[in-house]
This record gives structure tokens, sequence and C-alpha cells, in this order.
């Protein structure tokens, strides 16, 4: 087993403690999650609201119930990882490609508790992940001119699509010295359906493991 999975597997038991039983919880997209839904059987969940096909196709082989989010309303709970991570608790997210249906479960939530292992850690969004942008696909090029106006350099994930139809633009090098500021600004760009930037959504809790033990940070 690698130490970065072992990581991973240690902040997802650590995860548990927050989930309440008769609970219904939001749940992310990722390789992190994915630790957290194999240990999810031990909770007396509810139900839970995913975000994304892949991850409501791993809790219903448990038997965990899906549910709509439309039907349950405001959840108690969102737990999902991140691709970065900075001291303020904002996030790029998108790595998998789920990055709007993470949001809207994220805004839906009282509490939104992030799951990273300590590679995550980063002082600046952005030096090294790029920004996943999801885009309309007949406004993928437009979207991509526009973005390297902002000083960006967007690559088309190719062969990929989004649970709702649309491209992925994975941009680099987008100079995010405020990250609040940057997600308003791609937001803003016609044809952009969300991006990976968690500003406004930012974490309120974060579980990082780290090779001394898993530590709790929140704002």
């Amino acid at each position: 087993m690698s130490q970065q999975l072992k990581l991973k597997q240690e902040v997802a038991k650590a995860a548990l403690a927050s989930i309440d039983d008769g609970m219904i919880l939001g749940v992310g997209t990722g390789s992190t999650v994915n630790c957290l839904i194999k240990l999810l059987p031990q909770v007396n969940l509810k139900g839970a609201v995913a975000s994304s096909k892949v991850t409501q196709d791993k809790l219903e082989a448990l038997g965990i119930e899906v549910m709509d989010l439309n039907y349950v309303g405001e959840l108690d709970l969102y737990i999902d990882g991140a691709d970065e991570v900075n001291p303020n608790l904002q996030l790029i997210k998108g790595g998998g490609g789920a990055l709007t249906r993470e949001k809207i479960v994220a805004a839906a939530s009282k509490q939104f508790l992030c799951l990273v292992d300590e590679s995550k850690w980063v002082t600046q969004l952005g030096r090294e992940f790029p920004v996943p942008i999801e885009v309309l696909p007949q406004a993928r090029s437009y979207v991509a001119r526009e973005l390297v106006k902002l000083g960006g350099e967007p690559v088309y994930r190719e062969g990929f699509v989004t649970d709702y139809g649309n491209l992925i633009l994975d941009t680099y090098n987008l100079e995010i010295t405020s990250a609040s500021e940057m997600e308003q600004t791609l937001n803003n760009i016609v044809g952009v359906v969300c991006n990976g930037i968690f500003a406004a959504n930012q974490a309120d809790k974060l579980l990082i493991a780290k090779s001394t033990g898993v530590e709790l940070l929140q704002r």
C-alpha cells in the first residue's frame, strides 16, 4: 500500500466521527471520498445525496439509498475531497469533472467537511493544479480565448463529458491572488457553467492527513 493511499484511508476513517446516525449525507467524488464510501456501511444513514453518477453507483452498490437533492432540502453535512486547499480553506476541485454538482451540494449543506492528505496543501491556489472550468460545448473556443486574456492556458479535456453533457477546460497558470475574485471573474464569462474554485463555497472544516496523524482545521 502506498503512503498516500494510507493517508487517504486514515482521513476517511477520521471523518466517520462527524457523521450522525439517521443523517442524509452529501457525498463528494474522488479517490479520498472513495475510501470514505467503503466505510459508510458502518453508519446508519437515512440516505445520501451524490455529487456524481460515479459516486451514486458506488453508494447504491453498498445498499445506501441515493436521494434527489430537490426533495431532500438542506443537508446537515457534505463531505468531499479537494485537489488543492489553502490556509483559508478555499479549494480547487474538479479533477474528476464533477465540480458543478459538487458545488451545488456544498451550497445546499449547512457544513462542508473537506478531506485531504498533506500533498493537497498549498499556500496559493492554482500554481500546481489547473482550474477545471465546465463550459457549454458551443462556447468552448470563445471561453478559451477569454481565459487566455486572463493569463490562463486552457487545455480541452478530450474525451470527457460531464454529467450535464458539458466540456471541461483545465486552465493552467491563472494568477489566483484572490480566490473569491477569480471565481467570480470566471463565472462571469458567457458560456461558463461553473469553475473549480471553491471560495464562495469553501470548506468549513478540513481534516488533513499527515505522516504525524490527522489534523482538524476550521474557519
